[in-house]
């Protein structure tokens, strides 16, 4: 192992044991630094030699190759960090990223789901197996709390208080928020668990997973991603659907009908209220789009 190595190893840890990142955001983070190490072991430069025209070279390579700028960018930003901690770590004497600019972005509006296909979507699934009820609880979840898929995964039985309508989720970084959970989103997850979670357990070992595959596993990201997949086909949509279009159509189904945008800051579990402003813009584009529809003058 050389020193790059040696150090992405040493940041890895740091990441991990003091910073407490999520696992998702470790591999993100050791997946663009093992590109860009890489990079840095075909120029033979030690790591303290590693000035801001390298790290340009390089991205420079990532337009070439046709990533996108969001992808640039957050290539950037894991440098950045990586450099400041090697500075911190006096394992270089620069940082080389100090005068490195995000190249601009354009803001692209989420893909959001109206009424009635969320509608569809959520009468999809056949109730009167223990999978289908599985299945719409996880919908209406998503839908009905704006959770990210990650979340949804992770959760426990003790994690859900339906009694009161509410569900605990831990977030990026382990950070604990409390969602209140509408009467839909309740009444499927009290069916699922009343009535299918243990047919599907089955034999299988117990577990406090809360949602739980056809073998009593934990359900598992792909196995989400296909679920959405079966019952968007089932439902006639045509639209690619994804756990994160269930986020934003929450988010901006809120929004739409005057919902503080704080508060859904905190649904969200977004630590900037600019993240969450996104969904104002989708708002406007919406009474745009009513305006130029039905007014007789537009």
């Amino acid at each position: 192992m050389n020193e790059a190595q040696f150090a992405l190893e040493d940041y890895l840890h740091f990441l991990r044991v003091e910073r407490q990142l999520a696992t998702n955001t470790l591999r993100s983070y050791e997946r663009d630094l093992q590109a860009y190490l890489a990079y840095v072991d075909d120029s033979a430069l030690p790591l303290a030699q590693i000035d801001r025209l390298h790290i340009v070279q390089f991205l420079q390579r990532l337009k070439e190759q046709g990533k996108s700028t969001s992808t640039i960018s957050r290539h950037i930003s894991s440098i950045r960090k990586f450099h400041q901690f090697l500075l911190r770590a006096r394992l270089s004497d620069t940082d080389p990223t100090v005068h490195l600019e995000m190249p601009k972005q354009e803001k692209k509006l989420p893909h959001v789901l109206n009424i009635e296909h969320i509608e569809q979507l959520l009468e999809a699934p056949n109730k009167e197996t223990a999978q289908g009820l599985r299945d719409c609880a996880i919908l209406e979840l998503l839908y009905g709390s704006g959770i990210r898929v990650s979340e949804c995964l992770s959760l426990n039985l003790e994690d859900l208080h339906l009694s009161m309508g509410f569900i605990r989720v831990f977030g990026k970084g382990g950070k604990e928020r409390i969602i209140p959970l509408g009467r839909s989103a309740v009444e499927a997850c009290d069916a699922y668990v009343r009535q299918a979670r243990q047919l599907l357990l089955g034999s299988a070992p117990a577990t406090d997973a809360f949602f739980v595959n056809q073998r009593g596993g934990r359900l598992t990201r792909q196995g989400i991603w296909k679920i959405l997949k079966q019952h968007a086909q089932t439902a006639g949509i045509q639209i690619d659907i994804t756990p994160h279009i269930l986020r934003h159509s929450f988010a901006t189904h809120l929004v739409e009908n005057g919902a503080d945008l704080r508060a859904v800051q905190e649904m969200l579990g977004h630590a900037d209220i600019s993240t969450t402003q996104i969904y104002t813009h989708v708002s406007k584009t919406r009474l745009s789009e009513v305006y130029k529809q039905f007014h007789p003058r537009a």
